[in-house]
């Protein structure tokens, strides 16, 4: 599971595009007034990647109503309905320049994500919390832990979600080409 979008890089199927590479819900400015987003910011992480460490970002922290900072396991859970707001909205923009092979793996990015940040709370967690500022001595492992329950809940949902991307791929290529005809 860690190495597929490397992997899928390393074969030529995924190419390198221009990413944030932190567009968690926390960079993402919104409109007071609508509570629409309006800009990322924190912009210094911007470089040329994947479009999956974004995504898969966004959706992490956009799709976990309780977020990353809770304490309540038992309520961690990745929301669909929550994806496919994100999903249209991205799709309506930038659906048009994604391969097959990107579409396909954007539900394993959300998961990959989500684990990979466990990872690194529960590392830094064992190293004594030394790269994210933590507010107690347990703040990180429960960081790890909520990571890792949300990974848990989009492996569940792992096959509605990839209905769910195709279906909204296949909408947002047939709107780009009709939109080109007119």
């Amino acid at each position: 599971m860690v190495a597929v979008l490397e992997q899928a890089k390393a074969r030529g199927e995924l190419p390198l595009r221009p990413i944030h590479g932190d567009p968690k819900i926390n960079n993402v400015m919104l409109d007071r007034t609508t509570g629409e987003a309006v800009a990322l910011i924190d912009l210094d992480t911007v470089k040329p990647g994947l479009v999956h460490y974004d995504l898969g970002d966004c959706l992490r922290s956009g799709c976990n109503p309780l977020g990353e900072e809770t304490s309540n396991l038992d309520g961690v859970r990745f929301e669909l309905n929550l994806a496919e707001a994100i999903l249209q909205g991205y799709f309506s923009v930038a659906g048009s320049m994604l391969t097959e092979a990107e579409v396909n793996l954007i539900p394993v990015a959300a998961r990959l994500i989500s684990f990979e940040l466990g990872l690194r709370f529960f590392t830094d967690y064992l190293n004594g919390s030394t790269y994210f500022k933590a507010d107690h001595p347990e703040h990180n492992l429960q960081r790890a832990l909520v990571q890792f329950t949300l990974t848990a809940s989009i492996e569940q949902q792992l096959e509605p979600l990839r209905t769910m991307v195709q279906q909204l791929a296949k909408r947002s290529t047939a709107g780009a080409e009709a939109e080109a005809r007119h």
